[in-house]
């Protein structure tokens, strides 16, 4: 499935099978879930978010960001077919999976400080390269993600670890160690990170959409202390909170419910702006920030952790020339829980 052209459905083509270059490796993809960021991609709203990969290709030049056409799809869960010159690190028929984080430098001030999620040169999986929408792919095997056994589930309820769980995981890192922990908005994400937040032995106060009385009910079945709509007060002040919905106007909300001290995550990679906040709410020694991308690292902790606890994602499957129906159920805000794309069928 490619997008030939912002804010247009995505086509089903026939494509040459991908061949691994010195590096890389041929998977064949299992599972792809689907990310609000494909949307994002979709629909034009990432320039100048991320940082400015540069084509050394191109004498130094800018690179065309997306890639057109391309394959969408940054949750993949494969198995390698084949390895390129040089990969030591994987083999045919490993299982693996591939996140957003596709390729860093190594060499900047960034990469060596272990923050290559900020890497001004970095590469992501379904926006720079080809991604998991399609049958099989390529990937840079430094950067593919060896799955631990004991991971429940099957592919599908695999893959939304691979972005939904990795910056939510990020996310409550930076959000502190507190007991209680607001979620704005209850999505892919939030429904992963509840898990580990209750193994932890940690609250979690919902807020949904104010007067989504049923997606409330859903947060407490799935183990919510409380759940209300992001309109309304939560019954004890919050330790720290994470926003998982991309609405600017919810920060000053989730600063007012977090007590001094607290910290609010901005856990999307698109935000609508933020409106005019008083002082007084950032005041008391109260934090906001974002998280941007992920690291190996992150991977590296999260995945053994899913496996223990263990992380049960819930999923709504759809064939891979479903695609687009897939996205539009994103869109909409009909799925609990997570959209995942099975090429396989």
């Amino acid at each position: 499935m490619i997008l030939e052209a912002p804010r247009t459905p995505l086509r089903l083509v026939e494509m040459p099978a991908p061949e691994p270059g010195a590096g890389e490796v041929r998977l064949r993809v299992h599972a792809c879930a689907v990310c609000r960021t494909d949307l994002h991609v979709i629909d034009g709203e990432l320039a100048g978010v991320l940082p400015g990969a540069l084509d050394e290709a191109l004498d130094g030049g800018q690179r065309d960001r997306p890639k057109l056409p391309l394959v969408l799809g940054h949750q993949i869960v494969g198995t390698v077919l084949g390895v390129g010159a040089g990969v030591r690190s994987l083999a045919v028929g490993d299982r693996v999976g591939v996140p957003w984080l596709a390729w860093t430098c190594g060499e900047c001030a960034y990469c060596r400080a272990g923050q290559e999620n900020l890497c001004d040169r970095a590469l992501f999986t379904g926006y720079d390269r080809d991604g998991g929408f399609a049958e099989e792919c390529v990937a840079d095997a430094r950067y593919v993600v060896p799955l631990p056994s004991g991971l429940p589930g099957g592919d599908a309820e695999i893959a939304p670890l691979l972005c939904a769980g990795l910056i939510g995981y990020r996310a409550l890192r930076m959000a502190g160690p507190g007991p209680r922990l607001g979620f704005y908005g209850f999505g892919a994400a939030a429904h992963v990170l509840l898990q580990v937040v209750r193994h932890e032995r940690r609250d979690v106060f919902a807020f949904t959409r104010p007067g989504d009385r049923e997606g409330a009910a859903a947060a407490r079945r799935l183990g919510a202390a409380w759940a209300g709509g992001s309109d309304e007060k939560p019954p004890a002040p919050l330790d720290g909170a994470i926003l998982f919905a991309p609405v600017g106007a919810l920060v000053p909300a989730a600063l007012a419910a977090v007590k001094k001290g607290g910290t609010v995550v901005c856990a999307g990679i698109h935000m609508s702006d933020i409106p005019p906040l008083p002082y007084s709410l950032l005041w008391g020694e109260r934090v906001l920030r974002s998280v941007a991308n992920l690291t190996r690292k992150d991977a590296a902790e999260l995945l053994p952790l899913a496996a223990e606890i263990p992380i049960r994602a819930q999923v709504t499957r759809f064939a891979l020339a479903d695609a687009n129906a897939a996205l539009d159920a994103l869109r909409r805000g009909t799925l609990e829980g997570s959209a995942v794309v099975l090429p396989g069928g």
